[in-house]
């Protein structure tokens, strides 16, 4: 690699911070007057103190991390931002990302049904496959992001919108951040049991806090162990989970975390269906959700996703906090299914089917070096953050693609012999470094605030494909430089109007065709106009938002054809103009609620599909989440909770070809807490609607069915 970023470089750069810092710390007198505020990472509300990673009563959180990569108030970041607390996952008994994300604005959560390998909501139009991010650091897989387990998170935050002037390369929809479950310095416990439909049946544990009555060291361990099938016969999946973590905290100013998990699974692939017996009704016939075009004996799936890393923190006397974080992330995957690859053309009945299979080994490594400073310059507050960031992504993957027998859809024979008539295989082996150096004031005057942000990227992709057409290899460099400039005017009574504009940068893995001059392609580029309102009400908690944008991604690729041969260019556009209104509150009554509304008006306006629609990109869809428990009298500690999610009508490729309906789903809950015992039962889909979520190139895919799932805990 020729990237001008090492590790050793930036260990050696985080120690020079901190060598930078210490001088003027021992200089500063104490009789002298300091400019500089104190560094305050932690807000009071209702007589609580919250953290921007730790845990959250309720449903309404306050700060957040991902919005600035500094304990910002929810109310100050100028972008669109929400986050699904450890309450509100519990109370809905989420299994997935998907599911955590059901309701959310700006969101279509599950937008390919539920498949066990993956999450890939779709956020303002756009895949967050690749932009998914575990305690602020990338999680990188060129398929997208492996699916993390949600009871090992606190809480997850949704950022709207583009996010590279934080982040480096991603796309201009925005961002997931998922956020461990750390220690805490109260002790805790609880153990839990879990059975539902589909033989899904779980046990979990999680409990810490400090070692002893005045240690400065506290722990906590996570577990879980789960067994479930889904609604497709063949598919299901097991996994186990482990989550340590250790605080060691010397004094005030020095905080040490270390964030350690290992994740084995089995996720068996969904198969899709024929669209004709699916979204359609050729002859009258329509295909279970339980189809499975699949074959057992080829259907096999084993990963284990292991990461160890570090949050340091230590505030110097002069109030300056030097922060770095670190980890390495492995994922070992190996897998081998059966794909549906259309139906017969001489016999409607009978599918065609093709093999795969894929040996994934994959390592990231990941730090951030950041200091924060708050000072004052006459009338105006700053709080000042200048940080480096690298990422070393490597891969070595082999795959191939072969023959498979023909399946009939409506009575399937398995066991059959697959046979090894491989037609495509490639071995894979590829670095990608990326290095950012990021710079942002949050500048005070009054009730005003206006948060300017920079970043310079350099990205380097190193990589070669050994197939059996021949050697190909790519050699390819890019940087790019994004802004974000956000205005907000901070009423005493909880309102915060804001105008911001972001930008945001993804690199365009793969070369240009010989015939079109073999030129690498240019980073898509994305940029976004934003105008809401936040309003958080004083005296109760809860937060309301609204936001309207236009957004807009360049330089995306297409296909085009040139003298009757198919191309791949570099001239696609996609324009998002969308609304969004969302509502989270918690009641000291027992009443939690959530209401979002989300348009979006997507469209493809240059490329081979321009005037089309984005695939699987509703115009509307709504969403509405309450529960109540009653907190006194003979029905004290019983609570209800019920749900409803409105998906539009989408379009299910960028090339339009077929129209998927519009669904509606009903959730509901019931749940008893008394002393150390709480029981619930959740139902999603209650009235079991059947409905397509999705149909791509492989075939459709069913959304998931009447779910029950019960659960028994015991707090200690």
């Amino acid at each position: 690699m020729r990237h001008p970023m090492s590790l050793r470089y930036l260990l050696m750069l985080g120690v020079a911070f901190s060598a930078l810092l210490a001088g003027p710390a021992r200089a500063q007198q104490a009789g002298e007057t300091s400019s500089i505020l104190l560094d305050t990472i932690t807000v009071e509300t209702q007589g609580q103190k919250e953290s921007p990673t730790g845990p959250v009563q309720g449903y309404v959180a306050r700060q957040t991390l991902t919005g600035t990569k500094t304990a910002t108030p929810l109310l100050e970041v100028p972008q669109s931002i929400s986050v699904i607390t450890r309450d509100q996952m519990d109370d809905r008994q989420v299994q997935n990302l998907g599911q955590a994300l059901d309701y959310s604005v700006g969101v279509v959560s599950q937008p390919y049904g539920t498949d066990p390998r993956f999450d890939s909501p779709i956020i303002r139009g756009f895949s967050s496959a690749t932009s998914q991010y575990l305690n602020g650091l990338k999680l990188m897989r060129d398929a997208g992001a492996t699916s993390i387990d949600p009871y090992a998170l606190e809480r997850v935050d949704v950022l709207r919108g583009p996010a590279s002037v934080l982040y480096g390369q991603g796309n201009p929809g925005g961002l997931i951040d998922m956020i461990s479950k750390r220690p805490t310095w109260t002790n805790f416990g609880e153990f839990n049991l879990e059975a539902g439909t589909f033989d899904n049946y779980s046990a979990s544990f999680d409990f810490g806090g400090p070692t002893s009555p005045d240690s400065k060291v506290a722990y906590r361990l996570t577990g879980l162990a789960r067994t479930t099938g889904t609604q497709t016969d063949f598919v299901d999946m097991d996994r186990y989970l482990l989550a340590p973590s250790f605080t060691f905290q010397p004094d005030a100013a020095t905080s040490f975390t270390l964030l350690a998990m290992v994740q084995y699974d089995t996720p068996n692939s969904t198969v899709g269906l024929p669209a004709q017996y699916t979204l359609q009704s050729l002859n009258g016939l329509k295909l279970s959700r339980n189809t499975y075009l699949g074959d057992p004996d080829f259907n096999s799936s084993s990963r284990t996703l292991s990461s160890v890393g570090y949050e340091f923190s230590h505030t110097f006397d002069n109030n300056v906090t030097f922060r770095q974080n670190a980890r390495y992330l492995k994922l070992d995957w190996d897998y081998a299914a059966l794909y549906y690859n259309g139906l017969s053309t001489t016999n409607p009945a009978i599918a065609n089917r093709g093999s795969s299979t894929n040996d994934e080994n994959l390592g990231t490594f990941t730090i951030d070096n950041q200091l924060e400073a708050k000072l004052t310059t006459g009338p105006l507050s700053h709080d000042i953050l200048i940080g480096a960031d690298y990422r070393n992504f490597n891969t070595d993957t082999f795959s191939t693609f072969g023959t498979a027998p023909t399946i009939n859809v409506f009575a399937p024979l398995y066991n059959q012999y697959i046979g090894n008539s491989i037609w495509y295989a490639s071995k894979v082996n590829g670095t990608v470094d990326q290095l950012g150096l990021y710079a942002q004031d949050q500048i005070k005057l009054d009730r005003w605030l206006l948060t300017l942000g920079a970043r310079q990227d350099w990205a380097s992709t190193n990589s070669s494909t050994l197939t059996n057409y021949g050697l190909t290899t790519q050699d390819q460099d890019d940087s790019a430089a994004t802004w974000r400039a956000g205005l907000t005017y901070l009423f005493d009574n909880g309102i915060a109007p804001y105008v911001s504009y972001s930008t945001s940068f993804e690199p365009v893995i793969g070369n240009m065709p010989a015939a079109l001059g073999g030129a690498a392609f240019q980073p898509s580029e994305g940029k976004q106009y934003e105008a809401g309102i936040k309003y958080q009400p004083v005296g109760w908690n809860a937060f309301f938002t609204a936001a309207v944008y236009d957004l807009t991604q360049s330089n995306v690729q297409s296909t085009d054809l040139i003298n009757g041969v198919s191309y791949a260019v570099q001239n696609g556009e996609v324009h998002v103009k969308g609304v969004e209104l969302s509502a989270t509150a918690s009641l000291t009554q027992g009443l939690k609620l959530i209401a979002n509304y989300t348009y979006m008006d997507a469209a493809i306006t240059q490329g081979q599909y321009a005037g089309n629609q984005p695939g699987n990109v509703p115009k509307n869809s709504a969403n509405a989440w309450l529960d109540y428990t009653w907190q006194t009298g003979p029905l004290k500690g019983f609570g209800l909770g019920g749900g409803v999610r409105y998906v539009g009508e989408r379009y299910d490729l960028d090339s339009n070809a077929n129209l998927l309906p519009a669904n509606t789903l009903v959730d509901a809950a019931i749940h008893y807490e008394k002393g150390p015992f709480k029981a619930q039962l959740n139902v999603s889909n209650i009235a079991d609607v059947t409905y397509v979520a999705s149909c791509g190139f492989f075939g459709c895919f069913y959304g998931d069915g009447r779910t029950v799932t019960g659960k028994v805990t015991y707090k200690w």
